[in-house]
């Protein structure tokens, strides 16, 4: 597919979501001060969901001129998951991650507000043993295709992806999929627990709309510097095009 297909309108440095993966607010707010106008878009995740802070943080982030992916992968009863989104999109979150069915998607659509609704796929975390554990005897691209699929059709917006299954999908599922990728590192970086990982310019020539990072900044002797490279390699891509 020609990427003039896909590709969306987004502010180029908002295409990066710096993973703020940190127990508490204040640490959290250190960081925040410190990456000043080289982040603009923060994933808040389940650690720090569980400090009592989550709302006062996401409420500071928006004073601020922030935009929010509120990642906790939702995964209830149908009437659950659509009361908690009801009670996430109040807060102004633009993302949420919900990890269900489509009787879960289903519900959590309708109840989004002006919330996006993201789907998770196959976490990055996970590689064919692992699926083979959960009981997924399908190729990992089919499965994330399927899902990407049924997720657009129920009315979410994208989908969360490795970086390593893009490609496929802007090659089979409508363009105007948003595609949101984790677990992108440098090229020089230790991946961790990140089974399925690319760099930032090889998950946007895929076809990623938003690149999510983590560890590579967060734990950087110079967490600003580390932002101020990954956005000049987001610059530098879309500059050649």
């Amino acid at each position: 597919m020609n990427s003039a297909q896909w590709q969306k309108k987004i502010p180029e440095q908002e295409r990066l979501i710096f993973a703020l993966d940190v127990p508490d607010v204040d640490h959290a707010m250190r960081l925040v001060e410190l990456l000043d106008d080289r982040v603009v878009f923060y994933k808040l995740g389940l650690e720090m969901f569980l400090s009592g802070a989550y709302f006062e943080l996401v409420a500071e982030l928006k004073n601020r001129g922030k935009r929010i992916f509120a990642d906790l992968k939702l995964f209830d009863i149908p009437a659950t998951v659509g009361r908690a989104v009801s009670q996430l999109a109040s807060h102004e979150v633009d993302f949420l991650t919900v990890h269900g069915n489509d009787a879960m998607l289903r519900a959590a659509v309708a109840e989004r507000g002006q919330t996006d609704i993201l789907a998770v796929t196959a976490l990055t975390s996970l590689d064919r043993s692992d699926l083979d554990d959960l009981g997924f005897q399908c190729d990992v691209g089919a499965l994330v295709l399927s899902r990407a699929r049924r997720a657009l059709s129920l009315g979410c917006a994208g989908v969360i992806s490795s970086g390593l299954e893009v490609a496929q999908l802007r090659a089979n599922a409508d363009p105007g999929l948003v595609v949101v990728c984790p677990g992108i590192r440098p090229v020089d970086n230790d991946e961790n627990d990140q089974k399925r990982t690319l760099t930032a310019a090889q998950a946007l020539n895929a076809g990623a709309d938003y690149i999510v990072v983590g560890r590579p900044i967060r734990d950087s002797a110079d967490p600003r510097r580390a932002a101020e490279k990954i956005q000049t390699e987001i610059f530098t891509y879309f500059n050649k095009l």
